[in-house]
């Protein structure tokens, strides 16, 4: 292949997840007020852990803040919507870089938002908005809650376009799959 041929390709594999990840921004955005549990955000943690499987970790990263900036600028969420998304979003891309499984990406939110975003939400609600009867724990049974709806409902539907031999030729065609993903 001459060079041009591969720099044409990879332009087309870089457009291909530029377009992915702005649909997955789209429809956390769409998704994220139609399917709300007060204290919850699942359909962030849904996102996150497709995302992380079909784009990786700093993908992953790139879309959860842009949903939460959104979100905080158009629909009036505090910053939560920021903790309460990267955490989970970088673990979840970065356990299934290391291990190819579908359930991995799920731990990875789970611990990222459901443990690390509930205590790092902490220091910001204390701090930034002057609520100081919040203690460290606060979030943590909520957070918990979302990520395992968010998650497991991702993590469904990965399992649905595997079982379909759809997600192997969706991470081929974005350049993200891996021979660990066939495990």
């Amino acid at each position: 292949m001459s060079k041009d041929n591969l720099n044409s390709m990879g332009n087309k594999i870089k457009n291909r997840r530029l377009t992915v990840a702005s649909l997955l921004i789209a429809l956390g955005f769409v998704l994220s007020p139609i399917l709300r549990v007060p204290g919850m955000a699942p359909m962030q943690h849904f996102i996150n852990v497709i995302c992380s499987v079909l784009l990786g970790p700093w993908y992953s990263l790139v879309c959860a803040f842009l949903i939460a900036l959104l979100r905080m600028m158009l629909l009036g969420v505090n910053l939560l919507a920021v903790t309460g998304g990267i955490f989970g979003a970088v673990l979840s891309g970065i356990f299934y870089r290391r291990t190819g499984k579908l359930i991995a990406a799920t731990i990875g939110e789970m611990i990222g938002t459901g443990i690390i975003g509930a205590i790092a939400s902490w220091p910001v609600m204390k701090y930034i908005y002057g609520a100081h009867e919040v203690v460290w724990l606060t979030y943590l049974p909520s957070f918990i809650m979302g990520t395992l709806i968010g998650g497991g409902l991702g993590l469904l539907f990965l399992v649905a376009l595997k079982k379909r031999n759809l997600l192997e030729d969706i991470q081929r065609k974005l350049g993200t799959y891996s021979e660990k993903n066939n495990l």
